[in-house]
């Protein structure tokens, strides 16, 4: 739990506060607008919640903070905001809150499907949480983007015999994967969804597309609200800047209407405007590139 001693001297005061151990993940802000915002390298609380709706979301943060960094001082009903993970995003796909340090607080995400639900990446394993995704039908097969998001990946394809799938060449010392990836070729894992190898970020990275319309982007491309555009970052690219734009460019072979990353914004749009969004991105990374 966030410590009081530790609290951010920009907080406003009252019940809720970020403490000096946040690593910036963005995902209270995100959850929480109304709640939290950024002040150059951690967030902090900026305005104390209104309404109940804004004390929920403020909880939900607190939940899925992946430092323990966000504290409530009184009593809260943190129960309702525990239970509220997978939260629906869209159809049939869910965010999974519930982050990990050890994935710097990347954003995970569930398929709930017939055929059998699909993991994306990993959040913190809880109790709670694998309880509920339990209750969804549990997990049949766990994608794993890159290796820098896999987390607790291990504890949770034991949990429920999940196979995973994650590319030969970003795999290094994870044992057991049960179905690997290898080449440049997309594949199609099942009637819905295909894997499409992009390189760049990492070497193996690798994004998942589902019915095409819901593309889990890992840490290859995200929406910045500064660009109000598709972006990526030549400070966070571990292996190829070149590789990554010639996969940005790739992407446009395909539909998509949401963008959900591991780490960034997410973003609904039309696929017209992703496409033209996506050009903007892949603009700006020759740009940079040159």
């Amino acid at each position: 739990m966030a410590l009081p001693e530790l609290r951010h001297p920009q907080n406003v005061t009252g019940d809720f506060f970020v403490d000096n151990t946040c690593i910036d993940c963005d995902l209270c802000r995100q959850i929480a607008p109304a709640v939290f915002s950024d002040i150059g390298d951690q967030s902090v609380v900026h305005q104390q919640p209104e309404t109940p709706e804004d004390e929920f979301a403020a909880l939900k943060a607190l939940v899925t903070c992946p430092t323990a960094s966000i504290g409530a001082l009184g009593k809260h009903a943190a129960r309702q905001a525990v239970a509220a993970y997978p939260e629906r995003i869209d159809e049939n796909v869910h965010f999974c809150g519930f982050a990990s340090e050890s994935s710097y607080g990347a954003s995970s995400y569930l398929i709930v499907r017939p055929e059998g639900n699909v993991l994306i990446d990993s959040p913190r394993f809880a109790r709670p949480l694998a309880k509920r995704i339990g209750e969804l039908g549990g997990v049949r097969t766990m994608f794993l983007t890159h290796r820098d998001d896999v987390a607790d990946q291990e504890r949770w394809a034991n949990h429920f015999k999940a196979a995973r799938v994650m590319h030969r060449d970003d795999i290094g010392r994870l044992a057991g994967i049960e179905r690997v990836l290898a080449g440049p070729e997309a594949v199609r894992l099942d009637a819905d969804l295909v894997a499409i190898p992009t390189p760049g970020h990492t070497r193996g990275h690798t994004v998942l597309l589902y019915r095409d319309r819901f593309l889990f982007s890992g840490d290859h491309v995200w929406w910045s609200p500064n660009y109000d555009s598709l972006h990526a970052s030549r400070q966070v690219c571990w292996y190829s800047w070149e590789d990554q734009t010639r996969s940005m460019e790739r992407l446009l072979d395909y539909q998509f209407e949401w963008v959900l990353p591991g780490h960034g914004r997410r973003v609904q749009a039309s696929a017209e405007g992703l496409h033209a969004s996506l050009r903007e991105c892949i603009a700006r990374m020759r740009k940079v590139g040159a």
